[in-house]
C-alpha cells in the first residue's frame, strides 16, 4: 500500500505566529524541525498500519521546509515549486491514500493561521458552491484521482470544519485555536503520538475509505482580498467579475481549478 504524506506547517503543535512560518529566523529554524518530526509521526504509523511505501511532500510556501537529513529514511521526499498537483504532488505516481499533517482552517475562520492557498490574496473560495480551505480544495483534487483522505491534523477549527468532508477519516488535534495568533497547543511529543495512532488507524482502515469527489464541470468562485486583485485577476479571459472583490470560472476538473488558484495566487505578488 502506497500512502502520500501532505506536510504543512500552521496546524504543527506550538506554532502560533507567521513568523514561525517564514524562512530567515530562529523561530522558523525550530517550527521547520517540529513539521519535520510531525511528519515522521505520520510516517511511522502509515508503516505500522500496513503501508509499503510512504512519499512525503513538503506542502508550505516554498515547499522547501522539511529536513531531508532528519526524515525517517523509510520514506522518500517531494521539495521545490511549481509542480502541477500543489499540496497533492507525488499522487500522480500512484497512491492508495493521502495522510494530511499539519493543516490549517480556511480563510475567515478563527482557525490559528486561518487561510486558504495565499492570505494576501484570497478571502474566500467555493467550489460548486462548497466554501472549501486547502484541505477540502485538495482533498477533492485527490478524491477526482480515485484517492482516498485517510486521516488529517491540525488544530481544532480545522478538525471541525473538515470532518463533515471527510468523515471517514481519522483526526488528531495539535492544539486548540484562542484565535488567529493564540490558543493551547499540545507538546510536540504529545501531538506526535496522536499522529502517529490516527495515521496507524487511518490506514489499517483504508477499506472502508470514500473518495471526496465533486461534479464536473467545476464552478469556481473566488473572493478577493481588494478590488486591486480582483482587477489583476481579470486580465485573465476566463474569469468573470462578479461584483467589486469576487470573481467567478469554470474548470472542466478540480485539478483545473485548483491549478488555476495556484496560478492566481503567483499572479499576485506582482502587486506587492
Amino acid at each position: 500500500m502506497k500512502i502520500l504524506i501532505s506536510t504543512d506547517i500552521e496546524g504543527v503543535a506550538g506554532v502560533f505566529h507567521a513568523e514561525q512560518t517564514r524562512p530567515g529566523n530562529g523561530e522558523y529554524e525550530r517550527a521547520r524541525a517540529w513539521m519535520t518530526a510531525e511528519a515522521n509521526a505520520a510516517v511511522a504509523g502509515a508503516f505500522a498500519g500496513g503501508a509499503t511505501e510512504v512519499l512525503v511532500n513538503d506542502s508550505h510556501g516554498g515547499f522547501r521546509n522539511l529536513l531531508p537529513d532528519q526524515l525517517d529514511p523509510r520514506a522518500r521526499l517531494v521539495l521545490g515549486k511549481p509542480r502541477y498537483l500543489g499540496m497533492m504532488a507525488g499522487i500522480e505516481d500512484g497512491a492508495d491514500g493521502v495522510l494530511m499533517i499539519g493543516y490549517h482552517g480556511r480563510a475567515q475562520s478563527r482557525g490559528v493561521l486561518a487561510h486558504t492557498i495565499n492570505s494576501g490574496a484570497f478571502a474566500r473560495v467555493w467550489l460548486n458552491g462548497m466554501e472549501l480551505g486547502e484541505a477540502g480544495l485538495y482533498g477533492a483534487l485527490a478524491g477526482e484521482l480515485g484517492v482516498p483522505v485517510l486521516m488529517a491534523s491540525g488544530d481544532d477549527v480545522f478538525v471541525q470544519e473538515t470532518r463533515p468532508l471527510m468523515p471517514w477519516a481519522r483526526f488528531a488535534g495539535t492544539k486548540r485555536a484562542g484565535g488567529f495568533g493564540s490558543g493551547t497547543t499540545l507538546s510536540p511529543a504529545a501531538a506526535r503520538e496522536a499522529i502517529q495512532a490516527a495515521a496507524a488507524d487511518g490506514v489499517r482502515a483504508a477499506a472502508q475509505a470514500q473518495c471526496l469527489r465533486l461534479a464536473t464541470p467545476v464552478n469556481a468562485r473566488l473572493q478577493t482580498l481588494t478590488p486591486a486583485h480582483a482587477d489583476l485577476f481579470c486580465q485573465w479571459p476566463a474569469l468573470e467579475r462578479l461584483d467589486g472583490v469576487t470573481l467567478g470560472l469554470q474548470a472542466d476538473s478540480v485539478q483545473a481549478a485548483v491549478r488555476m488558484l495556484n496560478c492566481l495566487s503567483a499572479m499576485s505578488f506582482m502587486l506587492k
